[in-house]
């Protein structure tokens, strides 16, 4: 059973959807990773998506701006339908940013062009515009002396750094984040968060799916747990993490929260 979107985050306006998911399927061959999905993510929301491996997690958060299409359902950015292709879903697309986990940067673009990229081919920014907001971007995730070098060049966490840079160039309505610390060296892990909890105390909306329990805690305004396709809970953190309703989720907690 799917529980009723939690709270609306704190500050004077009511809860206002942003993203909507309704009824949405997907398959991979006779694999059904995602089974009659119904999310709301409310404007300013912070949602975790976690959940054991093989539940569906990455492909909901790549479903919600198409990056994985899906077979039935409707998917709503801001209230409008996601198109399935075409100039309309590359304009919605870019008010959704993303995040992956393996960077997905351009290795032969300086990190300056790579966060001023799309700033100029998608939005239409003149260069000198994109450069000097990707120069502040850059000085907001820490890296502003790093502009002039190349991806590689760059240590794993530097380098999602560039990419959260990347993603709020373009102005984003929302941002998704697919296991953004998991391809990190532990020292690594924490100066991503610290960008990704300054972000949410700023109001900015967030879907993250991730195995970070730490920041699913202090940083969500809910935690959606999935489960074969399905969501089997969504609730606030300290609800879910103090007394889970299913046991999927508590023999999930169990295992995670030993190590």
């Amino acid at each position: 059973m799917t529980a009723a979107p939690g709270p609306a985050p704190a500050g004077p306006s009511a809860f206002t959807p942003l993203i909507e998911m309704r009824g949405v399927d997907k398959h991979f061959g006779d694999l059904h990773v995602l089974r009659n999905i119904e999310l709301t993510v409310g404007r300013g929301e912070v949602v975790v998506i976690i959940g054991p491996s093989g539940s569906g997690k990455s492909t909901l958060c790549r479903a919600i701006n198409r990056l994985e299409p899906i077979e039935r359902g409707t998917i709503l950015i801001d209230g409008q339908p996601l198109p399935a292709e075409g100039k309309g879903l590359a304009r919605l697309r870019a008010e959704v940013g993303m995040v992956f986990q393996s960077f997905n940067l351009f290795a032969h673009r300086t990190v300056l062009q790579n966060v001023s990229l799309a700033q100029i081919k998608v939005r239409g920014r003149p260069k000198a515009e994109a450069d000097a907001k990707s120069r502040s971007l850059l000085e907001r995730v820490g890296l502003a002396t790093q502009a002039d070098k190349y991806p590689a060049q760059l240590s794993g966490g530097q380098q999602q750094r560039v990419a959260i840079a990347r993603a709020l160039a373009m102005d984003p309505k929302a941002l998704l984040f697919d296991e953004p610390t998991s391809a990190l060296d532990p020292e690594m892990i924490n100066e991503v968060l610290d960008v990704m909890r300054q972000l949410a105390s700023e109001g900015m909306t967030m879907v993250v799916v991730t195995h970070e329990m730490g920041f699913a805690r202090a940083s969500a305004n809910r935690v959606v747990f999935m489960a074969d396709g399905r969501i089997v809970e969504d609730r606030a953190p300290e609800e879910f993490f103090s007394a889970p309703e299913s046991e999927r989720a508590r023999d999930f907690l169990s295992k995670i929260l030993k190590h």
